[in-house]
């Protein structure tokens, strides 16, 4: 464990770009070797505006990933933060707690907040109004959200007081984990079920894809599925019934390009339409 902290302490760029990189297309392969819905669409073309946005959001974090660090000196150097006020602990349950707290604050709070408040969920949209949900959507964000989750990035890492290695080792699972359960793979019903006890499983995921609410607010972890359940946002939904996008902005050209998702968040909010609750206590 303390190698592994150590290894991502010093993490070459090169090296993360690699995880990113290698894990797209490790799942890309993937959806066409266990797909959970056959493809009906151009893959490449589909992955255009995806990628453009993944692009974007890779030169927000690398030209503002100096706070991070400045953030987590400062925690660590002034005894700062949740960590630090624990009592002395194994490495690898220091290392866990890190990575947990990264992730309620980082993701599950950030992407709560963004479906609560009326401003964020409109440039949250652009990562939801995508009509083939897979392995590509995961960094399909605008870059206004690409902003606002970072700063709730720097939050957590201010009030976790994570030193450097567990943020790094925290953002390498984040990027591995969405690209996991955003990818358009069958897994066997049974062993995804299992897995959404303990990480977020693709078809737990893919519940949040779905078109209108109250699936749309509902399982918003990214990596651990704990979250989910204890805070009362777990839902479930047959993965054959799922139907992606949004009902509110449900034209797909518009969707599938560049320049509109651009201007997505300055539209006038649309309000949703809601069909029956069918919440799972599983």
């Amino acid at each position: 464990m303390e190698q592994l902290i150590q290894y991502f302490e010093t993490i070459p760029s090169a090296h993360r770009s690699l995880i990113l990189v290698g894990g797209i297309t490790f799942f890309w392969v993937l959806e066409g070797i266990v797909p959970l819905f056959t493809v009906r669409y151009k893959k490449w073309k589909h992955a255009v505006p995806n990628f453009f946005f993944t692009l974007t959001t890779i030169v927000i974090n690398f030209f503002l990933a100096f706070l991070l660090l400045k953030a987590s000196d400062w925690a660590v150097g002034n005894d700062f933060g949740i960590l630090n006020w624990l009592p002395a602990m194994p490495l690898w349950l220091y290392v866990l707690l890190g990575v947990m707290l990264l992730d309620l604050i980082g993701a599950y709070l950030a992407h709560w907040v963004e479906h609560k408040v009326k401003p964020l969920w409109m440039v949250h949209l652009v990562h939801h109004s995508d009509h083939h949900v897979d392995t590509t959507t995961a960094n399909r964000h605008h870059p206004l959200e690409s902003f606002v989750r970072y700063l709730f990035t720097l939050l957590g890492v201010l009030l976790v007081g994570a030193p450097i290695g567990i943020i790094m080792l925290y953002q390498s699972l984040s990027v591995v984990l969405s690209q996991f359960n955003h990818a358009n793979i069958k897994l066997p019903t049974k062993l995804d079920k299992y897995l959404s006890y303990i990480i977020v499983s693709p078809d737990m995921h893919k519940v949040h894809h779905h078109y209108v609410l109250p699936y749309t607010d509902s399982n918003y972890g990214n990596i651990f599925a704990i979250w989910d359940r204890l805070f009362g946002t777990y839902m479930y939904l047959d993965r054959e019934s799922i139907v992606y996008g949004v009902d509110t902005f449900p034209d797909e050209r518009e969707n599938s390009s560049i320049s509109g998702l651009l201007k997505q968040p300055f539209h006038k909010y649309r309000r949703p339409t809601t069909v029956g609750e069918s919440k799972s206590a599983v």
